[in-house]
């Protein structure tokens, strides 16, 4: 069930990026910054997965570089950069705001602190290493994508293939190491089945990018509004 939901996952995840893209350039620049918080909020649930134990964050992380790509794609360099100092300020205010969340003492009718300090307790390690992680494999993100398109002139489908691969194998051994060290029942399964998983996830990945030229003109982002 866990395979069959997975797959589902990342079809919605797809399909939210194009919308966002649709929208616009700050709508996909906020899809990206939820996706970059909901993969650290939901990384400490792990899940069966072909027989191994696996977080539930994997879709998450590809999506967000899925956006960021897409958004360097149509909106240039310039704006993707931008997009990822707003991702790290976002995820900043969040960890510092569920902190201060906790702090308050709950009244003897709540029934839900327990549960908020279970999920938001290990946030501020998960989303340290995360930015560190995180700025770390943007900026290569960012920097080779660019070579991709500018000195080899490779198609969309197969830089984000290149790109993808190579910042998600080093996104998955840092994190994993500095951000779930101790919390995860197996960290080898974890940076095996995870970068695996990311493989499987590009491979669907691939083809949807080279749509996204049929699916929005290049000059969708001629006119938008500066960001």
């Amino acid at each position: 069930m866990n395979e069959l939901l997975f797959f589902f996952h990342i079809a919605i995840t797809i399909l939210f990026a194009f919308v966002a893209l649709k929208l616009g350039k700050l709508a996909l620049v906020a899809w990206i910054a939820i996706q970059t918080v909901m993969a650290n909020l939901f990384v400490i649930k792990q899940m069966e997965f072909l027989g191994f134990t696996i977080t539930c964050s994997d879709v998450f992380a590809i999506g967000s570089i899925l956006g960021l790509n897409l958004l360097q794609e149509y909106y240039g360099k310039e704006c993707a950069k931008k997009a990822l100092w707003t991702c790290l300020f976002i995820m900043v205010f969040f960890v510092a705001m569920g902190q201060i969340h906790l702090l308050y003492s709950p009244s003897p009718f709540d029934t839900a602190q327990e549960a908020f300090h279970a999920i938001l307790s290990s946030t501020p390690r998960l989303l340290i290493a995360s930015m560190g992680v995180f700025f770390i494999v943007q900026q290569l993100d960012l920097r080779l994508f660019s070579i991709l398109r500018q000195r080899l002139n490779l198609p969309l489908a197969l830089r984000n293939a290149a790109s993808i691969s190579i910042t998600q194998l080093l996104d998955t051994v840092l994190f994993s190491i500095f951000g779930l060290w101790g919390l995860v029942a197996s960290l080898s399964d974890v940076i095996l089945i995870s970068f695996l998983v990311k493989l499987c996830i590009l491979i669907c990945l691939t083809p949807i990018s080279a749509f996204s030229k049929r699916f929005l003109p290049r000059q969708i982002g001629s006119s938008d509004e500066r960001f």
